[in-house]
């Protein structure tokens, strides 16, 4: 018989198992690979986006849309004498905004149902005074112009027409006239031809009262409804206005309020805009007043937390929400000497894509807030229980589940937070790093994982036997 001693040559060694510190890098990668189905995730965030913009739009396309509007402005028509025998004479819009102008705006908004999807309406209705000083008028005008004051009018304007629920009036010089589309320009619009205001004008005759250093007083009243949002253009030298709704959570927008008020069941607004504030010139052709658009007194109604924007949001921070989980299960495994098997780490992790997934769609129906709730707390509850079923331990389920109520309610603090987010994200990090690093002390990385099998020497299988 013959005997092969443990250092006879030719002798083999059985692999070793995989080091700790080996697993630990399989760990992180299986992190780093289960974040490409979070950009599928992130697809169908983007096509409920798209959805929901879409029925925005069907519904503010019946009820006028986002609304601005332009309070009473004197337009008087001119022509210029050509410049050359080849040219013609050119007709133009003179616009004069008054010196002082004032007005109020009352609200009352619902929230329009289409399938998931909200969009708050709004009916509103306009008063819009304007003081106008005529003294020195025209002082802009282009060389040679010439004027035709009987065909002056005060016009407003508005950016949808499609919301008007009433007839607009406008009273001036002790006569209410009923404004009709504007004989001088069908259109007004303030801005670059990209970013500009495009604005729907209605007009009543003005030549009884509007002349050269006249002195007059001109009011609006004006119905309308749209969607979501409503604005005046600061169309005074001085403006002063005031809004009133019952959206208890409005927001402010172009020009912001001097102050506000929001109440349990409504809010107020008052807006005050200098001269110098406003940054348009007082009068000129229609043509080259520019800026306007920039002065924008605006309302927003729109819900506090876009649920779509927020679960895009808490998507960011998935990289950071894998990483922990799969490390806290790396150290319960360690410390208990259970070996996890990578298929249960994919699990864990198909278990948190699903929770966006669950934080989507309730998000829809309930809310962000009640829906980070319940999605993250019954996939804290499946990850504890998990943790509870491959170690046997019901301490380690309630080890995990701590750990991960944790982990979860710091995402949701992140999400919350604004400017300050980046600050205690980037300390919570390092404190988990800092955790981890203090619970891992006192392993031995290049040891075998717990429950492995140490390597031990084995013979190679004996020669045949000779013939007899």
């Amino acid at each position: 018989m013959i005997h092969l001693s443990l250092d006879q040559p030719g002798s083999t060694l059985r692999p070793s198992s995989r080091s700790m510190g080996f697993k630990l890098i399989i760990v992180c990668t299986l992190a780093l690979l289960m974040c490409i189905p979070s950009f599928f995730v992130s697809d169908l965030v983007r096509e409920r986006t798209q959805r929901a913009d879409e029925v925005v739009k069907d519904i503010s396309a019946n009820v006028g849309g986002h609304q601005v509007f332009l309070g009473p402005t004197l337009a008087i028509p001119y022509q210029t004498p050509p410049q050359n025998p080849a040219d013609t004479e050119h007709y133009g819009t003179y616009l004069v905004f008054p010196a002082q102008a004032s007005g109020t705006v009352t609200t009352v908004t619902e929230e329009r149902h289409r399938s998931l999807f909200r969009v708050p309406v709004f009916q509103a209705d306009l008063k819009l005074d304007a003081d106008f000083d005529l003294t020195g008028v025209p002082a802009a005008a282009p060389s040679g112009a010439t004027f035709d004051w009987s065909r002056a009018e005060i016009v407003v304007g508005a950016s949808d027409s499609r919301g008007a629920l009433a007839d607009a009036n406008l009273t001036a010089a002790d006569t209410t006239s009923t404004l009709v589309p504007a004989n001088i320009a069908e259109h007004l619009s303030f801005g670059d031809p990209d970013h500009a205001t495009k604005l729907t004008v209605f007009g009543a005759k003005a030549s009884s009262f509007a002349m050269p250093n006249a002195k007059f007083h001109a009011s609006a009243t004006l119905r309308f409804s749209g969607a979501e949002r409503i604005a005046v253009l600061a169309y005074g030298k001085t403006t002063r206005l005031t809004a009133q709704g019952d959206w208890r959570n409005p927001g402010f927008y172009g020009i912001l309020p001097t102050s506000h008020s929001i109440y349990q069941n409504g809010f107020s607004a008052t807006w005050s805009v200098p001269f110098i504030g406003r940054g348009v010139r007082a009068e000129g052709p229609s043509g080259s007043i520019t800026g306007l658009n920039a002065t924008e007194l605006g309302v927003n109604f729109v819900e506090v937390a876009d649920p779509y924007q927020s679960v895009n949001r808490a998507l960011k921070y998935i990289l950071l929400l894998l990483g922990l989980v799969f490390l806290s299960y790396f150290i319960f495994e360690v410390t208990t000497g259970k070996r996890v098997h990578p298929a249960q780490y994919l699990l864990v992790g198909v278990a948190q894509i699903i929770f966006y997934l669950l934080l989507l769609s309730l998000a829809e129906r309930i809310g962000f807030g009640p829906g980070y709730v319940i999605a993250g707390g019954a996939t804290v509850l499946l990850l504890a229980a998990n943790a509870g079923w491959i170690f046997a331990s019901r301490l380690q389920a309630a080890r995990a589940f701590v750990s991960f109520s944790l982990l979860y309610g710091l995402i949701y603090l992140l999400l919350t937070l604004e400017d300050n987010a980046l600050l205690v994200g980037a300390i919570a990090s390092f404190l988990a790093v800092a955790a981890v690093m203090y619970f891992t002390r006192r392993i031995d990385w290049y040891s075998s994982l717990p429950g492995a099998s140490s390597a031990s020497p084995v013979a190679p299988p004996p020669p045949p036997a000779n013939p007899a």
